[in-house]
């Protein structure tokens, strides 16, 4: 089919039916008790300030051209460079706008988005200050897998789609083969959890052979099932929305109406501007509800705090086709393969050991039973919610236990979240306990807060006798210093002392700081 680009003169009609709009199943007041559900609430998604000021820095420091101050907020603080502003533009949007070519090129290798023939992409061409930051963007290919790797959930649901791992279900569409889990269609779509019940029960191939179904259209609305994201050509525009209709996707058909009233609005304003592609970012809220419902009904049933006691509940009606038992502290968790060992090394290589398959579950035979020892039934299901929606409740008295587990089962991700929900509790009693934990565990962000935080207390953290201690075990720990090299740990406070001093107040303040960390220095004879 020949490509189509976006013709203001052109009506598209993408009208949202009146179909439900979907949505998660609800908690009930119970499940605000003791019992860890780790169920996603508003409070948890809410930004804190902190997060909120890397942001506002991030966009005001590419405006700046601040390369330096960029590659810090990225790599230390792990901030997302496809971030949008009030104004839906990115950091990526305003450094073509300034015209900062070094700081475009780094933000294009590190994962920024500017596919070409798309309103990402074609904005920022039109908005760049100079014909070389065009070049640049106009010779950008895709993300890299390196860079979509920074985000590991977005990964994973682009890889196991790609990839179909431990897929139990095909569809044929005129031709063409896509593999897919009918767990997660049934999560994202109350269609497909009817068909899977009905129509198609029971069948591993499933055969659509009706004419006006686009094999491209089907393509990306099972891409918008498994990431949230869709990326359609033009021209494949009403065959997604016929699809989109079929299968009572209101919130997709709206999401279409309004890109296409951005890009209309967009190309109509800027002659000459060729958009082919229509791009949909994800709702990461509704795509986590989504997957969190394979979480609830993963529960067994003793656990199940505040569900199963309404009739129209869905987590009892709602079947998930687990095909792996994990067995803890006696509890039954019916999970999926293709999310434990997508998501984890240590359980990819735990599902791959078919010695450990030895037991299947009575009510299932044809479920392979595992047995994890030492970790709890609450830390796990802390990390049963975590690998299937990236998110999880946490609290000071379980984030070290969930912490240390996560470090066990090779889940990065979690062991961030975990640093993030620490990083809440910084003070000056602490700061040298979590510096230290940050170290062990490798969490960069964290061992950057402790750093800053030692900053700015550090004419009475030279006092202490177990910071002096600490900085000469770092020390220590380099291999083969010499007497004159740097120190990380202090170069890091250093770096923090001096960054953002604008005043003369400022500067003799900041002086004072530098002046009693070389006292300690001098008194434990490092020289650096």
């Amino acid at each position: 089919m020949t490509s189509e680009t976006f013709d203001q003169n052109r009506a598209y009609p993408l009208v949202v039916n009146n179909c439900p709009r979907r949505c998660a199943s609800k908690p009930t007041d119970s499940e605000s008790s003791d019992q860890p559900t780790g169920r996603l609430n508003a409070l948890q998604r809410t930004k804190n300030t902190e997060e909120t000021m890397d942001v506002q820095d991030l966009f005001s420091s590419c405006r700046k051209g601040d390369i330096c101050r960029v590659r810090y907020l990225v790599e230390q603080r792990d901030m997302d460079l496809n971030v949008r502003d009030k104004w839906d533009s990115t950091p990526l949007y305003y450094a073509c706008l300034c015209g900062h070519e070094e700081l475009v090129q780094y933000l294009l290798a590190s994962g920024a988005k500017c596919e070409a023939n798309t309103f990402d992409g074609e904005r920022c061409v039109y908005g760049s200050l100079s014909d070389s930051i065009r070049r640049l963007l106009k010779d950008y290919k895709c993300v890299s897998i390196r860079a979509m790797q920074r985000n590991d959930f977005n990964y994973f649901l682009h890889m196991i789609l790609e990839q179909g791992q431990h897929s139990d279900v095909k569809f044929l569409v005129h031709g063409q083969t896509f593999l897919a889990h009918r767990c997660i269609l049934s999560a994202r779509s109350e269609y497909f959890t009817e068909m899977f019940e009905t129509k198609w029960k029971g069948k591993n191939l499933i055969t659509l052979k009706h004419p006006l179904i686009n094999p491209a259209a089907f393509g990306a609305i099972l891409q918008y099932f498994y990431t949230g994201r869709m990326d359609i050509d033009i021209s494949l525009l009403e065959d997604s929305r016929r699809l989109a209709k079929q299968c009572k996707m209101a919130d997709l058909i709206e999401e279409l109406e309004n890109k296409c009233k951005q890009v209309y609005e967009f190309v109509s304003n800027k002659p000459g501007i060729c958009v082919k592609v229509l791009s949909l970012e994800p709702q990461t809220c509704q795509l986590q509800d989504d997957m969190a419902q394979l979480a609830d009904c993963a529960l067994p049933t003793e656990l199940r705090v505040g569900f199963g006691e309404l009739p129209f509940n869905r987590v009892d009606r709602f079947p998930t086709y687990p095909d792996i038992c994990f067995r803890v502290d006696g509890y039954d968790f019916l999970c999926h393969k293709a999310f434990f060992g997508g998501r984890s090394d240590y359980f990819k290589a735990l599902l791959e050991d078919h010695f450990s398959e030895g037991e299947q579950l009575q009510s299932q035979p044809s479920t392979p039973v595992i047995t994890l020892h030492n970790i709890s039934h609450e830390i796990f299901i802390h990390i049963m919610y975590f690998i299937y929606t990236d998110d999880t409740e946490l609290t000071m008295e379980s984030v070290f236990d969930v912490l240390c587990v996560a470090d066990m089962y090779l889940l990065p991700g979690l062991k961030r979240l975990c640093g993030k929900t620490l990083a809440k509790t910084i003070c000056e009693d602490n700061v040298l306990h979590m510096w230290k934990t940050a170290k062990l565990f490798r969490l960069s962000r964290l061992e950057d807060q402790c750093t800053e935080f030692m900053a700015k207390i550090i004419e009475r953290l030279v006092e202490q006798a177990e910071f002096a201690d600490i900085v000469k075990e770092d020390a220590e720990s380099l291999e083969e210093r010499h007497e004159t090299d740097s120190v990380p740990l202090v170069d890091e406070i250093r770096y923090h002392i001096a960054s953002n001093v604008q005043t003369y107040s400022a500067i003799e303040e900041a002086n004072q700081k530098l002046e009693a960390l070389e006292e300690l220095l001098s008194s434990i004879n490092i020289d650096c």
